[in-house]
């Protein structure tokens, strides 16, 4: 059963029923309490609710002590539908939707207001548009009502039903949504003390008045000191430092910390050291701790789908970088524990299960990929780098050598990359001999990228078309001319100035990357909703982290086992969704720690 549901005015709503067939299972219902109508539901028919947006709706309904099996997301859908016709970055809403259906002019989607919590469950929406019937006012403002939303869902299932795979995706996509709302509510426990006490070690007390801590303006001092005292350096403006060292005879292009390591000066290191402890101080200092971190928990926004590959995005407090050294500071409630697990070498796995190759596929069904390739690098490529020594390490390559190990990484990553230089040519030579269909399933997806195709992930997450900068240029042939956006919108693909040639290099790189990136998100999706349903079952283990291919589960200490079976079979399980009857296996690197910083 499907029931699809509006959001009214004061916490109420309406409710329509429908079979899975889609015919009509029941009247629509106008419900004076929507969280209660959703619980009741809820534990009596367990249904997939059909709704326009997750993250606007499910927090809502968390806060009221409602948790759902199934949704639909009509919007997360739409953006997928859209993406797969070529249309990527259309506005999504349900009255876009509705607009399209009708041949209307599409409304631009409106621009997500404060997340932060509101006064009662439904506010009403003084923007919505009036006499739209029960439930339709939404509190997002977008004026959906029952209709509108009705007619869009089976829309969307009308389409989805002529893709193959394409229900697995909107079903995993959905789940996600339903698994980060989840993951904001229950929040990662992060010890603001532990916090507080690694923030004043690395930089001296809490600073007032917006001065810097004390160990950063002790190392400013020693810069300004090293540079000389005729030169005032502020170590936060590139344009001084790049100034000063060009005074200093050591003219450099920017002020990276790989350009800045070549030099031989004495501000060097504490540039360096500034540079690093300035980047704590800001993006996860004092401030931070207030802002972000309540009651012992971290609560992100997260974004489901926030970039093009299928990957998360955070919507502020940087939940998915998370600097190593406030590790320390993710610590488990007394007696649980953090269930700590990531997928070991993921898209190298998903390529060798996409691709179909046998020997690759083979070499995956091993713990260390990398090592169970090795063979095929052993004495095939000389390595060109570093000194011999005589000293051997693993794998028989001589100190500063790369190993066999190393060489497999290095070929792997290249074909998945788009590497191809240096000893990444022969390397890559080996890789096309050993294992064809691999790397021609990743020279596939480039080539179709440089023609202008669309690419898709296994389940059917669509790459973004190239801009019509792009295809002229390309068309054109002419190599004096910029380059443009290759994917047409800002992911950071072939944004330079070049060739036509290398617009059309960009792009292959793109596409060769994108079909592993983006079926390894469709993975991680399965992941995240069978690992979901599992600990459902188990009770009170609950997701608290996810960040591309790892997760975080808080858990009772007498729960560890179960929740250690429970990764590993979901790990399997969205294996098998993917790829059927696969050799290949994606293992999870497991460990149980009462503190997030001792699992690596």
């Amino acid at each position: 059963m499907r029931i699809v549901v509006a959001a009214g005015p004061d916490g109420g709503g309406a409710l329509r029923p429908f079979a899975e067939d889609g015919t009509p299972a029941g009247p629509a219902e106008t419900v004076p309490d929507l969280a209660a109508a959703v619980g009741a539901r809820e534990r009596a028919d367990e249904p997939r609710w059909v709704w326009s947006s997750t993250a606007r709706l499910y927090p809502r309904l968390l806060r009221a002590g409602v948790r759902v099996a199934r949704c639909h997301d009509l919007e997360l859908v739409e953006s997928l539908l859209l993406g797969h016709a070529g249309r990527y970055g259309e506005p999504r809403s349900v009255r876009a939707a509705w607009a399209r259906l009708r041949g209307e002019p599409v409304p631009a989607d409106r621009v997500p207001a404060d997340p932060a919590p509101q006064p009662s469950l439904f506010d009403s929406d003084p923007g919505s548009e009036p006499g739209a019937g029960p439930g339709s006012a939404d509190p997002s403002g977008d004026g959906e009502d029952l209709d509108r939303i009705t007619a869009v869902h089976t829309e969307q299932r009308r389409v989805i039903a002529g893709l193959d795979g394409f229900a697995l995706l909107a079903a995993a996509e959905s789940a996600g949504a339903l698994v980060a709302a989840e993951l904001t509510h229950h929040g990662l426990p992060w010890s603001a003390a532990r916090h507080d006490a690694l923030l004043t070690e690395l930089l001296g007390p809490r600073p007032s008045g917006g001065l810097r801590p004390r160990r950063l303006q002790d190392l400013a001092d020693r810069i300004g000191a090293a540079f000389g005292p005729r030169n005032h350096v502020n170590p936060d403006s590139p344009a001084q430092i790049l100034k000063a060292f060009a005074a200093a005879g050591l003219p450099v292009p920017s002020t990276r910390a790989h350009v800045l390591k070549r030099l031989d000066h004495p501000a060097v290191p504490l540039l360096l050291e500034y540079k690093e402890l300035a980047r704590l101080h800001t993006a996860h200092g004092w401030s931070w701790l207030d802002t972000w971190v309540h009651e012992g928990r971290f609560r992100p926004e997260y974004v489901v789908g926030g970039v093009v590959s299928g990957r998360w995005a955070t919507n502020g407090g940087g939940a998915l970088q998370i600097p190593r050294v406030l590790r320390t500071a993710v610590v488990a409630d007394p007696g649980w524990v953090l269930v700590v697990a990531d997928a070991a070498q993921l898209e190298p796995r998903v390529l060798a299960a996409l691709a179909g190759d046998r020997a690759f596929a083979a070499a995956a069904a091993h713990g260390d990929l990398y090592e169970a390739l090795s063979d095929a690098f052993r004495a095939d490529v000389p390595s060109s780098g570093g000194a011999r020594t005589g000293a051997t390490r693993a794998g028989g390559a001589r100190t500063g050598e790369l190993t066999a190990r190393d060489k497999a990484k290095l070929a792997l990553l290249s074909a998945m990359y788009g590497g191809g230089t240096g000893e990444a040519v022969q390397l890559l030579a080996v890789l096309r001999n050993r294992f064809p269909d691999a790397f021609g399933f990743v020279e596939a997806a480039a080539r179709a990228g440089e023609r202008g195709h669309l690419v898709r992930s296994r389940l059917g997450r669509t790459c973004p078309p190239p801009s019509a900068g792009w295809r002229e240029l390309t068309s054109a042939g002419d190599d004096d001319r910029a380059v443009p956006d290759g994917t047409g919108q800002g992911t950071g693909q072939g944004t330079g100035q070049g060739t036509a040639a290398q617009a059309l290099r960009s792009r292959g790189r793109f596409t060769r990357n994108f079909v592993v990136q983006a079926t390894a998100a469709d993975w991680a999706l399965a992941l995240l909703g069978e690992l979901r349903r599992r600990l459902t079952a188990l009770g009170p283990p609950h997701l608290v982290f996810f960040q591309h291919d790892e997760v975080i589960v808080h858990a009772p200490a007498g729960l560890a086992g179960e929740v250690t079976a429970a990764i590993h079979a979901a790990a399997a399980e969205a294996g098998r969704l993917l790829f059927g009857n696969t050799p290949v296996v994606f293992p999870m690197e497991i460990a149980t720690v009462d503190c997030y910083a001792d699992a690596k």
